[in-house]
């Protein structure tokens, strides 16, 4: 009697599946539990010359004083030896009211053949570089203008299917595509939400009724290596989806993007190193009346000159065909920065900017100190 109230505790207890190996016989098979978690918290402390209207990203920092960015507790591991769930969840503080949300959940296939992987839930659109990764992972406290423009200011996720194919070639080659809603407030470039204004039109509602009325995401990635010192990723990504300014409307993104990298063969614990990275994007935004063109790029260099200690520079250009719409008009940034990295597990950042826009009567000019911990598994970085 006892050994059966402990084999009922058991089941209770721990994650398990019971399958019939042979006939009259049970087996217990045990998931095997490897849990990544871990908690990641980004603060800054910020000053502008001029906070208003500069058009901020969502996790940048946007008022004089101090700035929860960003509170991530993250959650990952393998269900099975066919698939790996990931989840992030997001606290901050914005206006001084608490906000909790579910970032990403998603499921991630290990054992599809024919080298594909599929990928469900909710999660960032893999468009571009920086649109994939979380806040802590940037190289600069805000997010560019042209990011924040077309892919929103907390980039552009919602829930949906992603495939991709590792082609069976000497050099890297991935193909991606994806189909996810188009939206909510974290797609603006699609079917943001009833009443808001966009190039003089209010946004109407509307709904899924036939396939196109999704969005549709293509990307082509590829690494090679130039040089024994040197590594190189470069990809173009489209996006086409409908757009609420009307009932029949729609926009289209294109994109490329590109990232090097120089190591000696010599570096030790990864310095010294040069890094590059650049993005530029267009959009052609439908409306009843006219067509609405924006575009931007921005540029990054890292030098790690010296083992936890990274200088950068980032300058971003933006402009679109109306002048009179802040999120639209001409706007260039530039802005250099110090970061050092006690371990690992933390950082500091010092970064300047200088902003131009002709919404702007003059300059704007911002300070940030930025401060990250993280506690836990400490995921591996794209390259």
């Amino acid at each position: 009697m006892r050994s059966i109230w402990i084999m009922f505790v058991l089941m209770l207890i721990t994650p398990c599946a019971w399958a019939q190996n042979e006939p009259g016989r049970l087996a217990l098979n045990v998931q095997n539990i490897t849990l990544d978690l871990s908690l990641d918290g980004l603060v800054a402390a910020a000053y502008f010359s001029e906070p208003e209207n500069l058009n901020f990203g969502g996790h940048d920092p946007r008022d004089r004083g101090f700035t929860l960015q960003n509170l991530e507790l993250t959650l990952g591991g393998v269900v099975d030896p066919y698939a790996r769930a990931d989840a992030h969840i997001i606290f901050l503080i914005e206006d001084g009211e608490s906000i909790v949300e579910l970032e990403e959940a998603y499921l991630t296939t290990l054992a599809l053949p024919f080298r594909l992987q599929l990928m469900g839930g909710q999660f960032f659109t893999r468009f571009g570089r920086l649109n994939p990764t979380h806040p802590h992972t940037w190289d600069f406290a805000d997010q560019p203008v042209i990011n924040n423009r077309l892919l929103g200011p907390d980039g552009l996720r919602n829930p949906g299917v992603q495939l991709s194919w590792l082609a069976p070639l000497p050099v890297y080659l991935e193909l991606i595509g994806s189909v996810q809603n188009a939206s909510g407030e974290t797609a603006t470039s699609f079917l943001f939400e009833k009443g808001e204004v966009v190039g003089g039109f209010t946004l109407i509602t509307r709904d899924v009724r036939h396939a196109s009325d999704l969005l549709y995401m293509g990307r082509v990635k590829s690494a090679w290596n130039p040089s024994e010192t040197v590594e190189a990723v470069m990809g173009v990504s489209g996006l086409y989806g409908p757009n609420a300014s009307g009932p029949a409307t729609h926009t289209q993104i294109y994109g490329a993007d590109l990232y090097a990298k120089w190591r000696p063969l010599d570096a030790h614990g990864g310095f010294p190193f040069v890094a590059v990275q650049a993005e530029a994007m267009t959009r052609r935004y439908e409306t009843p009346m006219q067509d609405l063109q924006d575009s931007g790029t921005y540029v990054q260099a890292l030098w790690g000159f010296v083992r936890r200690w990274v200088a950068g520079a980032r300058v971003d250009v933006a402009k679109g065909n109306d002048s009179a719409d802040s999120l639209r008009d001409r706007r260039w940034r530039l802005s250099p920065n110090m970061t050092f990295y006690p371990s690992e597990f933390s950082k500091w950042r010092l970064q300047y900017n200088y902003d131009r826009a002709e919404h702007l009567d003059n300059p704007v000019h911002a300070m940030f100190l930025q401060f990250e911990f993280l506690i836990g598994s400490h995921g591996a970085h794209q390259f």
